[in-house]
C-alpha cells in the first residue's frame, strides 16, 4: 500500500485528505505544519507528499526543500489556494501544483501521475544497473 503523507494547516482539509486518499487505497499520513511533516517524513518514509504551501512553523516551501533534501526523488505536490506561487521559482522543485478544491478529482489524478512515474524511474534504473552489469561481465 502506497503512503501518502498529507500537510495542511486545515484540519477540516486534511480529514477530506484521510476519508477520500484512503478510499483511493493509499496509506493516509496527515501532519499539520512542515515541523510535523518533517518528522512523519523520517518516520513513515511516504512514497508521495501533498502539501499547503501558508502554514505556520514551517512553510510549505522550506518544508519541500528539506524532504528534497534528504529524498530528491520524493514527489511532491503542492496543493494550494494561491495561484501566484506557481509563477515563483521556489515551487518549480515541486513534481505538480495543483490549485485547492473541495472537490479532489485533480488532485487525486496528480497522484497516480506522480507516482506513476516514480515507478517507471524506478524500473528503468533497476534496469540500468542490469544493463551496466550485464556489460561489466563482458
Amino acid at each position: 500500500m502506497k503512503k501518502i503523507l498529507c500537510v495542511d494547516d486545515d484540519l477540516g482539509l486534511l480529514r477530506l485528505y484521510q476519508e477520500e486518499l484512503s478510499e483511493e487505497g493509499y496509506k493516509v499520513i496527515l501532519a499539520k505544519d512542515g515541523k510535523q511533516a518533517m518528522e512523519k517524513f523520517k518516520e513513515e518514509k511516504p512514497q508521495a507528499v501533498v502539501m499547503d504551501i501558508r502554514m505556520p512553523i514551517m512553510d510549505g516551501i522550506e518544508t519541500m526543500n528539506s524532504m528534497l533534501g534528504k529524498d530528491r526523488q520524493i514527489p511532491i505536490i503542492l496543493n494550494t489556494a494561491f495561484p501566484q506561487y506557481r509563477e515563483n521559482f521556489m515551487t518549480w522543485a515541486a513534481e505538480a501544483y495543483v490549485i485547492k478544491s473541495s472537490d479532489l478529482t485533480e488532485l487525486k489524478q496528480k497522484i497516480r501521475e506522480v507516482l506513476g512515474k516514480r515507478k517507471n524511474r524506478r524500473n528503468l534504473d533497476l534496469q540500468g544497473g542490469q544493463h551496466y552489469r550485464e556489460k561489466s561481465k563482458l
